[in-house]
């Protein structure tokens, strides 16, 4: 072996491959290895696990925004009426409403009417916001017309209102029942304005899987709107559906521009951007508390090559003797500490992975076992917990795990390595 042999040689994976396998002698350092091996694989499941759920959730509550709420809403600024009045209300909706349509990247534009009235039904009582909007455009809202559950016919929306299943349960209705909405702005009379009371019959029932939706949102036919809410001929808002939301921002001013000099521009980031940024800024905080915790893992790997590089003072002091040298020693306790790392690492991806998975079946055994009631949608605003495994972040997940089990095995390794034979066999 005196001559110069290429890295990572069979020998050196073989020596290497005995140092690993267990010997009654050496429990120790069999234990080490376990333990190095086990905490590597639960802290990269760990680390796996929890950015399939945080992208799940980003995921989720993203596709809800979109999907029943609009991407870009447009106002009109305040301005004087004929009568004196101030006024924010769109005159011209359908004509801006075309121009807008126009834009490249727009895919629907509706004109709405949208309110805040009192809902009544079965001695019950509940907040809600009510949108007008026509049959037709309430069926291009993707999460309205093809929801997670739904009741009823759309195809009646003309007869009747749609509501969510948690105005639906509050209420204590169903497909079939009528609801009486009070708004306080109703008719004006000598005497003042009088609360306006209408009953309806609810013709259509969704889940869109967002509790803050579910639980307030009614639709109303868009004409009824106008006279339920005061204004005839106008509308309030122009919801407008783009093709790429990501892009939104650079799409306002041609937007702007389509829909006139006193429009304002309302975008799905505006309304959800601060959370959004929470969002981001909670993964970030998450993935490098459980970087630590793959860390301290991948430090038991340096605990049992320390050991195992004490064990094996006379074999070093041996191998050294017969001529191999600094650099093959090196690599023989670097390939026992990164086989660790990489044998933990494989099992940590599988279990992450299907824990993600399989993330349905695993969560309904949980709630079970602890007796239901674990995820409350009132507060996570979603109806389910979500997992999406995204590769980026597996393979971050990945390289994070390698780096550190790599990099924490040189310092034993160069121990080793630097270890004088003469010394190693003084006492042998």
């Amino acid at each position: 072996m005196t001559g110069r042999t290429a890295p990572f040689a069979g020998f050196e994976w073989m020596i290497a491959w005995r140092y690993l396998r267990a010997r009654r002698a050496e429990g120790g350092v069999s234990v080490m290895t376990w333990i190095s091996f086990i905490g590597i694989a639960l802290a990269v499941f760990a680390l796996i696990a929890t950015l399939a759920v945080r992208s799940g959730f980003r995921h989720e509550f993203v596709g809800t925004i979109l999907g029943a709420n609009a991407h870009v809403t447009v106002y009109s600024g305040a301005y004087e009426t004929a009568a004196g009045g101030v006024s924010r209300a769109i005159d011209d909706y359908d004509a801006m409403a075309g121009r807008v349509a126009a834009v490249p990247g727009v895919t629907r534009v509706a004109p709405i009417i949208r309110g805040q009235v009192m809902a009544a039904g079965q001695g019950r009582n509940a907040g809600v916001e009510v949108f007008g909007t026509r049959r037709d455009d309430l069926r291009t809202v993707p999460l309205v017309a093809t929801p997670e559950r739904a009741r009823g016919d759309l195809d009646r929306f003309g007869e009747g209102i749609a509501i969510g299943s948690g105005v639906a349960r509050a209420l204590g209705v169903g497909v079939g029942d009528r609801i009486r909405l009070i708004s306080p702005e109703g008719v004006k009379t000598a005497f003042g304005t009088s609360p306006r009371v209408k009953a309806y019959e609810v013709v259509y029932i969704f889940t869109v899987g967002r509790y803050d939706i579910d639980r307030t949102r009614v639709y109303m036919p868009f004409a009824e709107a106008q006279g339920y809410f005061n204004r005839e001929g106008v509308a309030d808002e122009l919801e407008i559906f783009v093709d790429d939301p990501d892009a939104v921002d650079a799409m306002v001013p041609a937007l702007l521009e389509a829909a006139g000099p006193r429009a304002q521009v309302w975008t799905w980031r505006d309304a959800s951007g601060a959370f959004l940024q929470a969002l981001k800024m909670e993964d970030n905080v998450m993935f490098i508390i459980l970087s630590i915790l793959v860390l301290i893992a991948a430090m038991n790997i340096v605990s049992g090559l320390i050991m195992l590089v004490k064990n094996k003072g006379r074999d070093i002091g041996i191998l050294r003797t017969v001529g191999l040298t600094e650099g093959a020693v090196l690599r023989v306790f670097f390939i026992c500490g990164a086989a660790v790392g990489v044998a933990g690492t494989a099992l940590g991806v599988l279990m992450g992975c299907l824990f993600a998975i399989y993330i349905d079946p695993i969560f309904d055994a949980v709630n079970w076992i602890l007796g239901g009631g674990v995820w409350d949608p009132s507060v996570r605003y979603l109806s389910e917990l979500p997992a999406r495994l995204e590769w980026g972040d597996v393979l971050s997940a990945v390289a994070l795990s390698l780096g550190l089990s790599f990099g924490v095995t040189i310092l034993p390794a160069r121990r080793a390595a630097r270890m004088n034979p003469v010394e190693a066999l003084r006492y042998e």
